[in-house]
């Protein structure tokens, strides 16, 4: 779970979305937003493990491919992020939200579907933790809770992380130096995938 756990804590839509939202909005209010986005985890989470276990069981080959080439996108991922000069820094100023509660969850909702970080990142790091000598339905419900779980946990970091936070993400050196860390979290990830 520690896998997880990374990859959900490392900037991306959802969290950016949740860090503006939290700081423009207030925390109660993104809660709708979290709502919706991880309604839309879950989706792309049970999609991408059931195409992925189809797969396995027609055609291991095909699975072994697409390990790999899951494993290569995360550490292109990580290089990019390694690369990316300070290039997420955030500009928040007179960022106002007023809009619906149910316009926040469909945001969330969207956010999460049309992001293809996230299917990427099922499809890729799902499989290893799906044992197909045992039924399915148990297996991934667990992975589904757990994977919301941290989801909703960095999703909280992120929305009520505050001043400091917004600061800390305004200065292109600070968000350097979290884009080489996260790069290399997502480089050793992506080694981890292709070797296991």
């Amino acid at each position: 779970m520690p896998t997880f756990f990374f990859v959900s804590i490392t900037p991306g839509m959802c969290m950016t979305l949740s860090l503006s939202m939290g700081m423009s909005i207030g925390l109660k209010k993104t809660m709708y937003m979290m709502a919706g986005e991880l309604l839309g985890v879950a989706i792309v989470a049970i999609s991408s493990v059931i195409g992925v276990a189809t797969i396995m069981l027609t055609n291991p080959t095909i699975f072994v491919i697409l390990k790999y080439c899951g494993g290569a996108y995360l550490i292109y991922l990580g290089i990019t992020m390694w690369l990316s000069r300070g290039k997420m820094a955030l500009n928040l100023e007179g960022c106002n939200f007023n809009v619906s509660k149910k316009s926040l969850a469909i945001q969330g909702f969207v956010t999460a579907i049309a992001n293809p970080k996230g299917w990427a990142f099922f499809i890729a790091l799902l499989p290893p933790f799906i044992d197909e000598k045992l039924p399915y339905v148990p297996q991934l419900s667990v992975l589904i809770f757990l994977i919301l779980l941290l989801e909703f946990f960095c999703l909280i970091i992120y929305a009520s992380g505050g001043s400091t936070l917004r600061k800390l993400l305004q200065n292109s050196s600070n968000v350097k130096l979290l884009n080489k860390i996260a790069g290399s979290m997502m480089i050793g990830i992506g080694v981890w995938l292709a070797l296991s």
